[in-house]
């Protein structure tokens, strides 16, 4: 990819409190225009991420950049490009609506107010009802409209809908994807319902142990991973496959292998697998150890 396919780019990028490292060498490109799936477990490093993209923290080690710049500099120019969405959906709770598009105006170079104004009126949410007295789904349509009247070109999402119920989640869900037709925003998209980001989201990047544990386009990960049914083995058959994951039966031996559609060994049959089950299995699997813990 060239400089201008690049959305964000990390290079060993750590973050350590004290004697605990939130992430740890994470090296990754995230291309620009597209939806990205940001998946692992509590404590993987997600929210450490996507703070040290939106420059809320500076890195311990390695390094960020932000659409060719260091978030961490807190320039307008950088900030100016940047959305950030916290799970716990941040708002002045006794500020209404209004007061809050004027407060993101005045603190925003670019800020559109004709496109929060428009939005809460096709959610029917008024304009003078205080963000505390709002639902829970209200406030995050809110967040969401304040986040995008920026434009931004880069959008750091962290769990915005945990507390969302179904039908405020797949509201959400059509405005988010309404905005990314329209603007061609980058969307980093941290959650743990699979199945959700599986419909909105083309590009995956799973965290496991403070690590990156896999990272690609969604549609080749699975065409380059299969799943293989044989006989019962003892020990995992010699082959140029990587093995992400092995189950046995009394009678069969199931292995979610990364081949590449590579040939069938005879007595196997291939399968094909999800995306869900494709994270699980990286998620399953044991990080190797650091550099230091190898020492010890």
């Amino acid at each position: 990819m060239t400089a201008t396919d690049i959305a964000l780019t990390a290079e060993g990028l750590s973050k350590r409190y004290r004697r605990t490292w939130a992430l740890r060498d994470c090296t990754l490109e995230v291309p620009a225009g597209r939806v990205i799936a940001l998946i692992g477990p509590n404590g993987a490093g997600k929210s450490t991420l996507l703070r040290l993209s939106a420059g809320l923290l500076a890195p311990t080690a390695g390094t960020v950049r932000v659409l060719g710049e260091d978030p961490t500099a807190n320039t307008p120019q950088v900030l100016a490009r940047i959305g950030f969405l916290a799970q716990d959906h941040p708002l002045f709770k006794h500020f209404t609506v209004a007061e809050l598009i004027r407060f993101g105006r005045s603190c925003n170079r670019r800020f559109d107010r004709h496109l929060v104004e428009t939005r809460m009126a096709e959610l029917g949410i008024p304009l003078d009802r205080r963000a505390g007295a709002l639902s829970g789904g209200q406030q995050a349509q809110v967040a969401l409209a304040l986040a995008l009247a920026k434009h931004p070109a880069l959008l750091l999402l962290d769990e915005p809908m945990a507390a969302l119920d179904p039908v405020a989640r797949l509201e959400f869900l059509q405005v988010l994807m309404g905005a990314v037709a329209v603007d061609g925003v980058t969307v980093l998209f941290s959650s743990h319902a699979v199945p959700e980001l599986e419909r909105v989201c083309d590009h995956l990047v799973v965290l496991n142990g403070s690590r990156v544990a896999l990272t690609g386009d969604i549609e080749t990960l699975l065409a380059e991973h299969r799943l293989l049914v044989g006989p019962r083995v003892s020990a995992e058959p010699e082959s140029s496959a990587t093995i992400v994951s092995a189950t046995h039966s009394d009678r069969h031996t199931t292995l979610l292998v990364r081949d590449g559609g590579g040939p069938t060994a005879p007595g196997w049959q291939a399968n094909p697998v999800g995306l869900e089950e494709l994270v699980l299995a990286y998620l399953r699997r044991t990080p190797a150890p650091t550099a230091e813990a190898v020492a010890a």
